[in-house]
């Protein structure tokens, strides 16, 4: 069974930069990408993130050019460098993992507060 387990949210002010990680345990097949998604109290989840096993990297219009995307395939895990922290990041924020190629499946971790102050 894979399991994602996530940590680096906190409270920071806006400006300030937190550095999220998502590792993934348990087998995963044929690894397609692994991202990040977010919520918002109120909002629904929106995707942030994603970054390929070939490592091409996409992201949300809202966060390009703050935040960076990052994976080491062999520890199957992925990071998110968040930098110039804004109110409006303030979320939930839940890595996943695309397993398969042809017929995919998602896998989600727990989530993890990400609180920005103004």
């Amino acid at each position: 069974q894979v399991q994602l387990v996530e940590s680096g949210g906190g409270l920071v002010q806006a400006g300030g930069s937190l550095r999220l990680s998502c590792t993934a345990s348990g087998t995963i097949f044929n690894l397609n990408a692994m991202g990040w998604y977010r919520q918002a109290p109120g909002k629904q989840r929106e995707w942030v993130a994603t970054v390929t096993r070939g490592g091409v990297t996409n992201y949300a219009d809202s966060v390009k050019g703050r935040f960076t995307i990052s994976s080491d395939n062999g520890k199957r895990s992925v990071y998110l460098q968040m930098d110039t922290l804004k109110p409006e990041d303030t979320a939930v924020y839940y890595c996943y993992v695309k397993q398969g190629l042809v017929t995919t499946r998602d896998y989600w971790g727990q989530g993890t507060q990400v609180t920005v102050s103004s």
